[in-house]
This record gives C-alpha cells, structure tokens and sequence, in this order.
C-alpha cells in the first residue's frame, strides 16, 4: 500500500537514525498493545527526585520498568502501584525493536523494557540522558504514535547544538553506539484543531538489565 512505504532513513549521527514511517504499519497493533498494558499497568504522572511532577503520564511493561519518585530514578521488576510485576513485553514490541535497530545498521538491543508516555497537547520533555542502564551502547528504539512531535536532538553535553527532528505518526528513531548518551526531549506539542489524534503516544526500548 503506497501510503504506508516508509521514507528513507536519515543519519542523525554515526550510530543514529531518523526512520521516518517505519512503524507506520504496525501503528493499529501497536495501539492495541498500549491499551492491553495499560489496562494492567495504568498510566500515572510521577515525581522527579526533586518532588516536581512529570508532566507526561507513563507506564512500562517488560522484566523491568523505569520509574521517578523522591527516592530517585531507578528501574525495577515490579509497578510500585500494585506491587505485582509489568505486563509482559508484546512480542510485537520485540520484533520492531530488532527490525529497526538492524534497517540502522545496529546490533539488536534484545529490550527487557518499554516506557510508555503519553504526550498531551502543551506537555514536552527536557533535554535529558538515558543513563540508568546497565548497557550504555546498546541501541534505544523510540517509538512515536499519533500527534506529530519535534524531538530535540542535541550531543553528549548539555550545551551542544540541538536538532530538531518532525516526528509524525509511525516514525522511529534509533541511537547507540558512540551516540548513545546523547541529550534528547521532546518540544511542547502544539495544540492542533481537529486534530486526528488526542495525544502522542511513544514507545521507548531499551535493554536495562
């Protein structure tokens, strides 16, 4: 189906890549693996060290899950909300992240975790590193569903340049390697009319353990 034909990758570093359209069609099972998480594992907003809430609402499922609270960032086996442990991670989620770290050129990551966030429309995320893993080469698959976005794509130190990338709907991106610990956010997401979709959803996965 010609709309559904993703575009060409585009470099973002040596061992990172932009793959727009990629997930395009898997999007309707990918929804539909969200919602049968969320219905164990329900969304919340959580709280950084500093107690300051996390405007974007999240989730996990896999062997481990990335939370915030006062007592710092941290992964663990089960959901601090109902103390059994995440939903499985969907085979469909596992198969997509070694499809797209192998079309970047990456050795499959073999994720034991997804983050799921929610973004509405006025809510972003920081310039940030994803450090609380174990294994800081192996490739992050993200995923973007829904209301298109701008990824802020900047280097290994706070200060450096920052790119932004247009996500929309089915595109993934994927970094590891030298490009690993590079700093990243998400732009504010503009309040669109008549929007097609209510929010953005993003798959983040990783191998944590």
């Amino acid at each position: 189906m010609p709309g559904l034909l993703p575009a060409a990758p585009v470099a973002l570093g040596p061992e990172a890549w932009w793959l727009p359209g990629f997930a395009l069609g898997r999007a309707p099972a990918l929804l539909d693996a969200i919602a049968g998480v969320l219905a164990q594992a329900p969304l919340r907003q959580m709280q950084t060290p500093g107690g300051r809430r996390i405007g974007v609402a999240m989730s996990n499922c896999g062997a481990l899950g990335w939370t915030s609270s006062r007592e710092g960032y941290r992964y663990t086996a089960c959901d601090p909300l109902s103390g059994k442990p995440w939903p499985p991670l969907p085979a469909l989620l596992r198969a997509l992240a070694a499809d797209a770290a192998a079309a970047a050129g990456l050795p499959d990551p073999a994720p034991d975790a997804c983050l799921i966030n929610r973004y509405l429309p006025g809510v972003g995320m920081g310039l940030h590193q994803d450090r609380d893993e174990r294994d800081l080469r192996a490739a992050i698959v993200s995923v973007s569903l829904g209301l298109p976005a701008v990824f802020l794509w900047g280097g290994l130190r706070r200060r450096d340049p920052v790119q932004a990338v247009p996500l929309a709907h089915g595109d993934v991106v994927v970094w590891g390697g030298v490009d690993r610990l590079r700093f990243h956010g998400v732009r504010r997401l503009a309040r669109a009319a008549q929007a097609r979709w209510p929010c953005r959803w993003n798959l983040t996965l990783r191998r944590a353990g």
